[in-house]
């Protein structure tokens, strides 16, 4: 997988990034200022950077001129600094992406997936195999050597999304959020009929009950 250099000052949020992305096999790399992490990216391979704006002795924004001086690795935004003016800054100084706190861990770890994979990182397979199971995530089938399994298409949207953050466990309400929307009038335990079928249809057992938490895909 890549390697990730987090660059945030505040050390709950820098270690709440890095324990959250380190199960989907990222090597994470932690830097809580400016010169800390402009010898780290200099003296490492770094694929992907998530870079907060307001940063002891060096800015996120001096920090990204710098990046863009010799490298075009992705650079994604990471602030408490909603206006404009600096968003637009930042998109001048050539970043990727640009997220504002409070932020979805979930959204974090799909831009991420989304820049890793425009930069040239392996993209999730279009079609994946449990045993005698293939499932085709564009075509929204699933199939054994029997013949087509009935399956719903927002079955295999939850499958697609537990399997983009292999090792990493979801909540339902990250679920929920992900899949039908913050303001859908919706249950938690649904989350819990989804990932019932799932099991029941496609015969899985690497999609993992985290008692009082949620789901991970696990192989």
């Amino acid at each position: 997988m890549a390697t990730l250099l987090i660059i945030e000052d505040d050390y709950k949020t820098n270690e709440a990034i890095c324990e959250y992305l380190k199960p989907a096999g990222h090597n994470v790399i932690p830097a809580y200022d400016g010169g800390e992490a402009l010898q780290i990216f200099r003296e490492n391979g770094i694929d992907l950077v998530v870079l907060d704006i307001m940063l002891p002795h060096i800015s996120g924004l001096s920090i990204l001129h710098e990046i863009r001086r010799t490298s075009t690795t992705p650079v994604l935004m990471l602030t408490a600094i909603e206006d404009e003016y600096t968003q637009v800054r930042s998109f001048d100084g050539q970043a990727d992406d640009y997220m504002t706190k409070p932020f979805s861990m979930v959204l974090l770890g799909r831009r991420i997936t989304a820049l890793l994979r425009r930069s040239g990182q392996p993209p999730l397979p279009q079609t994946i195999t449990f045993g005698d199971v293939t499932v085709d995530f564009s075509g929204y089938t699933a199939s054994d050597s029997t013949g087509k399994i009935d399956i719903m298409p927002k079955e295999i949207d939850l499958l697609r999304l537990l399997v983009e953050h292999k090792g990493l466990v979801l909540t339902r309400s990250q679920i929920l959020d992900e899949l039908w929307g913050a303001d859908y009038p919706i249950i938690d335990r649904t989350v819990d009929t989804y990932i019932k079928n799932l099991r029941k249809k496609l015969r899985l057992d690497c999609i993992v009950t985290v008692k009082g938490i949620g789901y991970k895909y696990e192989v």
